[in-house]
């Protein structure tokens, strides 16, 4: 259309009453307008939204342009700021029913590329609009609040604080620009005391975004001025603004059972761990029901794969744990099911996880775990470790505990049935045992071994007949012929083996085979052993013989604890070895 036609349209637009415009009115008049923007016309359209005489057609019409307005902005090429005013001016004058349509249209149908962008350009306008609206504003704040989640948490969550910095895909900018227009919704929500719909759905948008952004995110104490931080914290301000007890999302009540476990999770770690908002929460909990509460969180946390999941879950256990008191907790609370949950996540990290960190993590917080339960409730957990855990890591690293309890357990004050006497003889019978038998692999099970003989020598040397505590020597000849014994049997088979392989393994190299024969002889020689989870075959010929050979220094070590476990109690008992 030459310009004539265009000005006769828009004539024939303002001389028609609004209810007999007809659908595609509405489209070519949004046409005309991109159109328009398409030839650097935004100077134009501005002054024809202001123009006195289109007043009555913008109010009937001029949400169509929303769109082609905001895709200028997003693009910052052809004045912005023309466009930027035009908008403006247009949440001015139209219905905003239609105004928050077209917006919500916007940003459901946004490209991936501008997701930031658009979010940062249309917030403002959302803003604008919802103060207007006078019927359904809660439900439409509800609608606004989860479309632009919906496009938030689909850019990616920054780790680092470079990445923050960075700001690569406008997360932490849109982040910021969110948190204005939360705050000031519930500013509006202070003012009006009785808008209950509105707080429900505040409250909705405050948990999806716990459970969608926040629970991705590295939080930190020493980055209080991160856009993510101060996100959070106007979150959980936002809950305490709804009246959204904490303690109730958390521990009981109706809001706890209807609101998903992972919002809760990262709220029960913004509130314990980051101490955000800790000030509101009731300081009538005594640190054990704090525990048994979280370790529902723990547990789901730590069950995840994803490493903010597990730092967030090893971080709120150690919290809490370390607000009890040492010796504290009852073998009761073992019965709940997340209390065996959780320090099986905590085995599976140790054991299974390729991430040092998060292992080093682990580890602390299961040491923190021993340490605050009571004499009853470690003699249960070492127990159950002991049949469940199925990695000699593990099991050595429950024995040296154990020992550390028997020497904790004989001081005068510090006697109990739990390490010493009866119960003791049947959690050691746990310890002194080969379940394979002569088939043990003495390598993977080292750290077993090594630390059981340490214990069954420590009890010789320190709990010596007659005055025996542990009763460790009314065991003693059957710990010799099931247990001593066996293990000699066992070192005996694998130095034969490992000697062998090792010999094998120099013949080989002294031969200087060719490359491709060498190596189909070494795997065929090794192809069964493992050792930490990795096949000897795939290691290098010299890595092969550093391994042999540690092996036959560790059989070495197990026959001199042997050794000298038969001198201390032939001494005892002044028998001949």
């Amino acid at each position: 259309m030459d310009e004539d036609q265009v000005n006769s349209v828009i004539q024939r637009w303002r001389d028609t009453p609004e209810e007999d415009l007809k659908p595609e009115d509405y489209e070519q008049f949004r046409s005309l307008g991109s159109a328009c923007l398409a030839e650097n016309g935004a100077a134009r359209i501005l002054r024809f939204i202001e123009d006195e005489k289109n007043q009555q057609l913008m109010v009937s019409m001029g949400h169509t342009l929303v769109a082609p307005l905001v895709n200028e902005v997003v693009k910052k090429e052809k004045c912005p700021h023309h466009c930027q005013a035009a908008l403006t001016h247009l949440t001015r004058i139209c219905r905003p029913d239609e105004l928050l349509h077209s917006l919500l249209q916007i940003i459901q149908d946004v490209h991936p590329t501008v997701i930031s962008e658009t979010i940062i350009t249309v917030v403002p306008l959302f803003q604008t609009v919802l103060l207007e609206l006078e019927e359904r504003r809660a439900a439409s704040v509800g609608l606004v609040l989860s479309a632009l989640l919906d496009q938030l948490v689909r850019l990616p969550v920054p780790h680092t604080e470079q990445q923050e910095v960075d700001d690569e895909f406008g997360l932490c900018h849109c982040c910021e620009v969110l948190a204005q227009f939360v705050k000031c919704l519930t500013e509006d929500v202070k003012r009006k005391d009785d808008d209950d719909e509105m707080r429900a759905e505040l409250l909705q948008f405050c948990l999806r975004t716990l459970r969608e952004l926040l629970l991705e995110a590295e939080l930190k104490q020493d980055r209080k001025l991160s856009p993510l931080w101060l996100f959070a914290t106007e979150i959980m301000a936002t809950l305490v603004v709804v009246k959204a007890s904490v303690s109730e999302l958390l521990f009981y009540g109706s809001l706890r059972k209807s609101q998903c476990k992972e919002s809760r999770a990262c709220l029960a770690y913004l509130l314990f761990v980051q101490l955000i908002t800790v000030d509101s929460f009731p300081a009538v909990f005594s640190p054990v029901f704090v525990l048994q509460c979280n370790m529902e969180y723990i547990s789901q946390l730590l069950s995840s794969k994803k490493e903010s999941h597990l730092l967030k879950g090893l971080a709120l256990c150690a919290k809490s744990l370390e607000n009890v008191q040492d010796n504290r907790l009852p073998v009761s609370l073992l019965e709940l099911p997340t209390f065996y949950s959780a320090p099986q996540n905590l085995r599976r990290i140790l054991t299974d996880c390729p991430m040092q960190h998060l292992r080093k993590s682990a580890l602390h917080v299961f040491q923190l775990f021993i340490d605050k339960l009571d004499v009853e409730a470690k003699h249960k957990f070492f127990r159950c470790m002991l049949k469940t855990s199925s990695h000699a890591g593990v099991e050595g690293y429950i024995v040296k505990n154990i020992r550390n309890q028997v020497e904790f357990s004989m001081e005068p004050a510090n006697g109990n049935k739990w390490f010493l006497g009866e119960e003791f003889l049947w959690l050691l019978a746990l310890v002194l045992c080969v379940p394979q038998a002569a088939e043990t692999d003495l390598l993977n099970s080292m750290d077993r071994i090594m630390e059981s003989l340490n214990l069954l020598r420590y009890l010789v040397i320190r709990d010596k007949e007659p005055w025996s505590k542990t009763g460790v020597w009314a065991e003693l000849c059957r710990i010799k012929d099931e247990y001593l014994k066996m293990l000699r049997v066992c070192i005996g088979l694998s130095r034969g083996y490992y000697s062998a392989e090792l010999n094998a393994l120099r013949e080989d190299q002294k031969l200087k085979a060719r490359e491709a024969r060498d190596a189909a002889r070494c795997g065929r020689l090794v192809s069964g052993m493992t050792v930490k989870h990795e096949k000897v075959s795939n290691m290098s010929p010299e890595v092969q013989r550093q391994v042999l050979q540690s092996a036959l220094v560790t059989f070495d070590l197990m026959e001199s604890l042997i050794f000298r476990i038969d001198e201390i109690t032939a001494e005892n008992l002044k028998i001949p070895t």
